[in-house]
């Protein structure tokens, strides 16, 4: 499967309307996009922004994803004026918008519920609208009826075809039909050719017939959490990436992040989850083989912060930082070099053999005459390295720093917990 050409060496942004600014309206969030361009994002997610159901509500504001209406914008949002001016400015600067789109459910209190006939939606015993898991303010809605399909797939055309959206983040994705995203993908793409898919999810099914460009490393996400805990060691890791070859096809994307709104919200930021293997992670997503990666609302600036989730708890203040100029670094690591490129496109992880590899993973990334070497301690324990690099010797400049350095035939080098370098040539 081709994906659209800016998606394989891109650099995602989730962006979280409701807590990115003091005024939490897509009119704010607006004036944040050249700052995010400068940095090196090329493709933000919107998390919802269609009016939120009332029945059943959380918090005082109440959850993104029970949603009311597909096809409005949240009054505490903004307007459709609104909407369109960002997705303007987006594009103007080079930008893609990602929507994020709640196929398995809608409000309880979703137009749907009074102006759908009952089947639209799964009914428990009473006769009311099914909950989902313990979703207590959503409505489940009946995939066995095709209506829903096709105003499932209305909807998100109307954002495609009048307001220009370049794709969507699906969520729960695996708690659709994938014969529905199929369908709904093939339809979409008639309407914009470059269209991009991610699903919440990691089922390999879901790349079958192509719906799908991305999907989410999960997996991957959870073992980085439990190696910077020393729950595991980074075998797991290394073992998680080789059996990731074989389950999905190779050109899939895999989403891979060290925070998003569920992690951060759920889970805590990930300075609590990780501590002090937080920078080395991050870089991690960003040369790990097939990854997609993700910056998630507040990292940008290392704020750290475990969001409210139904509620306003914007971040207080908002300049460039040293946590800003790591990851402009990160996001022209990848955008300088196709070996880091996702799916098909990218180079394949070859280890470098080392003497401490239940700690230290040493491995190479190579297409087209591009190379990166990456020599990461991923333990909390200082190690003396000794590698021999072999056909990959020679003359390299370090990403992060810029310094022009010789890795040479064998290497030793004392190496501090949790550290790291990227060479490129």
């Amino acid at each position: 499967m081709l994906h659209p050409e800016w998606s394989y060496q891109a650099v995602i942004y989730e962006m979280n309307v409701r807590q990115l600014t003091r005024e939490g309206t897509l009119r704010a969030a607006a004036a944040k996009l050249g700052f995010l361009r400068d940095m090196g994002i090329d493709a933000v997610w919107l998390m919802p922004v269609y009016p939120i159901g009332a029945e059943g509500r959380k918090g005082s504001l109440g959850s993104y994803y029970s949603i009311r209406d597909y096809c409005a914008v949240d009054p505490g949002l903004g307007t459709m004026g609104d909407f369109d001016a960002f997705v303007a400015e987006a594009h103007r600067l080079g930008m893609k918008v990602l929507l994020d789109w709640v196929a398995n459910h809608t409000a309880r209190d979703a137009r749907w519920v009074g102006e759908k006939p009952a089947d639209w939606y799964e009914r428990d015993a009473a006769g009311a609208p099914a909950v989902p898991w313990d979703w207590t303010d959503t409505a489940k809605l009946n995939y066995a009826n095709r209506d829903v399909w096709r105003a499932e797939a209305d909807a998100m055309e109307f954002w495609v075809r009048r307001h220009a959206v370049d794709g969507f983040r699906c969520d729960m994705a695996m708690l659709v039909p994938v014969e529905f995203w199929n369908e709904a993908a093939r339809r979409l793409r008639k309407v914009n050719p470059g269209l991009f898919l991610l699903a919440e999810a990691e089922e390999p099914y879901l790349f079958e017939a192509g719906a799908f460009d991305a999907c989410y490393a999960w997996e991957m996400h959870h073992l980085m959490n439990d190696v910077a805990q020393q729950k595991v060691r980074v075998t797991a890791l290394r073992d998680y990436i080789y059996a990731d070859r074989n389950r999905y096809p190779q050109s899939a994307m895999r989403l891979v992040f060290t925070s998003n709104h569920d992690e951060n919200s759920w889970n805590g930021s990930e300075f609590t989850r990780m501590g002090g293997a937080r920078e080395i992670m991050a870089a991690f997503t960003f040369v790990v083989p097939r990854g997609l990666p993700l910056v998630y609302t507040g990292q940008e600036i290392g704020y750290d912060h475990s969001f409210a989730f139904f509620d306003r708890d914007p971040i207080p203040s908002y300049a460039a930082n040293s946590f800003t100029d790591f990851y402009r670094r990160l996001a022209g690591l990848r955008h300088a070099n196709p070996a880091l490129a996702a799916g098909e496109a990218g180079g394949e992880m070859v280890e470098i053999r080392n003497n401490a590899e239940d700690c230290l993973m040493t491995f190479v990334r190579e297409v087209k005459g591009n190379r990166v070497v990456a020599v990461m301690n991923l333990s909390p324990y200082a190690i003396h390295a000794d590698y021999y690099t072999g056909i990959y010797a020679g003359m390299y400049t370090d990403a992060m720093t810029g310094v022009a350095c010789e890795l040479r035939g064998h290497v030793e080098e004392d190496m501090a917990p949790w550290s790291y370098r990227i060479l490129t040539r």
